[in-house]
């Protein structure tokens, strides 16, 4: 690894703290700082640091924790690209996002774990994300719960996508509610497959992201890899598969039930969805909550949680998340008041 060298100077007065780091690869350091320095302004925007570049110099000013989150956010990204990755935005906002003295696990980046397909690693965006991933490789069924965008679906079907390739599973099986309050599909125009398709789409898209357009074609061909609505999952026993049930707040109790227990030998499940966002009738409850208040704690069952500040798409969507959160728990909290 090329040497990055770190000095510091200790002021008296705001800012309490300045660091400047030294690295030993141009070429990298260009790399480092991305086109017109945006990389660098995008971690002086996001962690309220002053960034600076002289030569082969990187100077860091700010508070005493700013200081370190931003070094420790270079440092990795640098070494990313010393291991011949690039970086983008979304790692440069990863590394900031892992390099928060205040998260855990407190990993070196290189460190955390990582799921291997076709296309490369996918690793953690986040410290849930990390613990995700490591729930994955450990449990036979995982429930994850959180917004949108915080990867739950995506891990999941790179998870299933690298047990395939290497073998240790004999096919994919993807799963939706074909729609949100009761899979009635006959209003729509076109096959049983166009009529679902729409609802399957974002699991689509994720498997494009991990396999080579002609080998997905294919294996969507034999069947190892098969999407279908959540209706037809009945009465089948899925074995040595990977089975992925997305937006399952969307499923009532008996739904959830009969999921569930179409778990055959050396069979995978991961249960997704985000119990804010439940579209069932008004008195159905959500079979995702009546699941985990039933399963929770059993031996081999998996939880994993995110929140909004686990959102890894734009920063702007984790913003939103959160405007909608507070407005819904201000009217909660009107509402009682009124009826109190």
């Amino acid at each position: 690894m090329s040497q990055i060298i770190a000095s510091t100077s200790t002021q008296p007065a705001p800012p309490p703290r300045s660091l400047t780091l030294t690295f030993g690869d141009n070429a990298l350091l260009s790399l480092l700082l991305g086109d017109h320095d945006r990389h660098l302004a995008r971690i002086e925007q996001r962690l309220g640091v002053r960034l600076a570049c002289r030569g082969n110099r990187v100077s860091i000013t700010g508070s005493l924790e700013q200081v370190a989150a931003a070094e420790a956010t270079l440092a990795a990204l640098y070494r990313q690209l010393e291991r011949g990755e690039m970086i983008d935005g979304p790692k440069v906002d990863a590394a900031m996002r892992m390099s928060d003295p205040a998260v855990e696990p407190r990993l070196p980046l290189s460190d955390l774990p990582a799921i291997r397909t076709r296309k490369g690693a996918v690793g953690p965006r986040s410290a849930a994300q990390a613990a995700y991933i490591d729930q994955l490789a450990r449990h036979e069924m995982v429930f994850a719960l959180g917004p949108a965008g915080t990867g739950k679906t995506y891990l999941a079907v790179a998870q299933a996508v690298a047990m395939l390739t290497s073998g240790r599973v004999d096919r994919i099986v993807l799963s939706r509610p074909a729609v949100e309050a009761g899979e009635r599909l006959g209003f729509l125009p076109g096959d049983m497959k166009e009529k679902v398709d729409p609802y399957l789409r974002p699991l689509y898209d994720a498997l494009n992201d991990m396999l080579p357009g002609d080998q997905l074609t294919k294996r969507m061909t034999t069947g190892e890899i098969e999407i279908a609505p959540l209706a037809f999952m009945r009465g089948r026993t899925l074995a040595h598969a990977f089975v992925i049930l997305d937006e399952a707040q969307n499923t009532t109790a008996v739904q959830m039930k009969m999921f569930l227990t179409r778990m055959g030998e050396g069979t995978r499940m991961v249960i997704t969805g985000d119990l804010t966002q439940v579209d069932l009738p008004t008195g159905t409850r959500s079979g995702l909550a009546d699941a985990l208040d039933t399963l929770e704690g059993i031996s081999g069952i998996g939880v994993a949680r995110f929140n909004n500040a686990d959102v890894v798409r734009h920063p702007l969507v984790g913003r939103i998340v959160e405007a909608y959160d507070q407005r819904h728990a201000a009217a909660r909290e009107v509402s009682r008041e009124r009826h109190g």
